[in-house]
């Protein structure tokens, strides 16, 4: 592939990407394997990809402003389990990039799976009860595994959202926009400082990153715009379909 096309390449899944995380969300399995594809090693196609969409992330949780207002109290709580999580799940990827090759396609999988059912765990947080109190056995439960799916977040990410909306849906924060609010914001620490170590350990390929980032931001932006004309649930299919083909892809791969 020509150097034209490899930055076409990287524009273009950055650009939908951008797009899909603003109508869905899983953006990831899109610019994580197009990076792979033009020859870039996974642990710094990570980095790079984990780079070129925080932009659309902190966007996102300035759009979600007035809802986090309204559950600040949720956000203290989790924000320092999620930022130690995050700085953890990175620094494995750091110390242990071998491993991380072995397990791309399990956790593009993992990933393809939880944005699948994400349609059914919705509807099960509906059903929560707001009116009743958490216990504090729960709560110190959620903050354990809000640190798990920090981590995770910090070595991967693609699939965490899920995660945290069905966590947020056991503490009784509100409707799916609060919770989805708060997610947002964790997302966002998470790679946030998963970003810093990035590139204090000089693994993001800044010329790939730049492109991205543009075409990210704009993806995103249209997206946004025709968020709520766009049939999401073919969004969400595609998505799934290119995920389990991806996972195939790298399991087959030698």
């Amino acid at each position: 592939m020509s150097e034209f096309g490899q930055y076409a390449l990287l524009a273009l899944s950055a650009f939908a990407a951008g797009a899909i995380n603003a109508v869905a969300g899983g953006g990831t399995l899109l610019t994580f394997p197009a990076l792979m594809g033009i020859g870039v090693p996974a642990t710094f196609a990570n980095a790079t990809s984990t780079v070129a969409l925080l932009p659309g992330s902190l966007a996102g949780t300035w759009g979600y402003r007035k809802e986090l207002r309204e559950v600040r109290r949720f956000a203290i709580l989790l924000l320092p389990v999620s930022l130690v999580g995050g700085v953890v799940g990175s620094l494995l990827l750091v110390g242990y990039p071998d491993a991380f090759k072995a397990l791309v396609p399990w956790l593009i999988l993992t990933a393809a799976i939880l944005f699948m059912i994400q349609p059914v765990i919705g509807k099960l947080l509906k059903k929560q009860d707001p009116s009743k109190p958490v216990a504090s056995t729960v709560t110190a439960g959620i903050m354990a595994f809000q640190f798990l799916v920090a981590v995770y977040g910090g070595y991967f990410g693609a699939g965490i959202g899920i995660l945290m909306l069905t966590a947020l849906g056991f503490m009784h924060v509100g409707d799916i926009h609060r919770m989805n609010a708060v997610k947002t914001l964790l997302a966002s620490a998470i790679n946030l400082v998963s970003v810093v170590i990035f590139i204090a350990e000089g693994l993001v390929r800044w010329q790939y990153a730049a492109a991205m980032v543009v075409a990210a931001i704009l993806g995103g932006y249209l997206g946004a715009r025709v968020a709520r004309r766009l049939p999401a649930r073919y969004v969400r299919w595609i998505v799934i379909a290119i995920g389990f083909g991806l996972a195939i892809y790298y399991f087959a791969k030698p």
